[in-house]
């Protein structure tokens, strides 16, 4: 039995996504980024990171939307170009693959019963379904961000997104089915919960976040080892900063 006071925040939340999710894709057609992957990948992020997606689009807008890129700030994204990727470039690529992951298992946590697939029991079917769905949809994702930025043929950029995205979507799923496993077993174990239940899709997102954390280092690692590609390639703030430095008038030393 679902207790009520679950079934009032699995609604508040969601409600919250949806609202997230729908201020970002109103931005983005009003100021389209320059992939368009990332317009899906947005609000696909905020239906269940809500707020967070928000405050993270807000904080990556390229500071190029707001004004011509001058010459001092591509020298700056190229002085830049080696360095660690921050927290909101390692976010935003754990945002790629987690897009796909999360149509995908949508996909199968709704196909599965439909179809009264149990193959390997209803739990198991649904882990192998949501894999093979995340897995094609993520490196899709990924697949339309490398080649816009890279320019690669269809061959070389097939291969490179397979590479880029296959550890991260692994270790994505890890968290997803770890928080699955525990709301089918622990949590709620007789009844089940039931896609066309809040409280459902509620643990759905919670697993999202789970998978997002899981697979948070694995993304800084492929980054740093030229395998993604960071996104901004310099973070806003830093360059903000440092253009507010290079315009700051020098300061002359008084002698007495």
């Amino acid at each position: 039995m679902v207790p009520q006071w679950l079934e009032i925040v699995a609604w508040l939340w969601i409600a919250i996504c949806f609202a997230s999710a729908l201020f970002i894709l109103i931005q983005t057609f009003r100021k389209p980024q320059k992939m368009w992957i990332m317009d899906v990948v947005w609000p696909i992020t905020a239906l269940y990171m809500g707020p967070f997606a928000v405050y993270l689009y807000q904080k990556s807008l390229p500071v190029s939307m707001k004004r011509p890129m001058s010459e001092d700030m591509k020298k700056m994204m190229e002085k830049h170009k080696e360095d660690p990727p921050t927290g909101i470039q390692n976010s935003i690529a754990v945002f790629h693959c987690g897009a796909g992951c999360s149509i995908g298992d949508a996909i199968a946590e709704l196909m599965v019963p439909a179809l009264a697939l149990t193959f390997a029991g209803e739990f198991g079917t649904k882990l192998i379904f949501d894999f093979l769905f995340a897995y094609v949809l993520g490196v899709a994702f990924q697949y339309f961000t490398i080649v816009p930025m890279r320019g690669s043929p269809f061959g070389k950029g097939l291969v490179a997104a397979v590479r880029a995205d296959t550890i991260s979507i692994a270790l994505f799923e890890v968290g997803m089915f770890a928080w699955m496993a525990i709301t089918y077993y622990w949590l709620f174990p007789s009844p089940h919960l039931k896609p066309n239940m809040a409280v459902f899709w509620f643990m759905m997102q919670i697993a999202m976040i789970a998978g997002f954390l899981t697979s948070l280092p694995a993304n800084a690692w492929l980054i740093l080892k030229g395998w993604k590609d960071k996104m901004p390639q310099i973070d806003p703030n830093q360059m903000e900063a440092e253009m507010g430095r290079m315009q700051s008038p020098p300061k002359l030393n008084h002698v007495a």
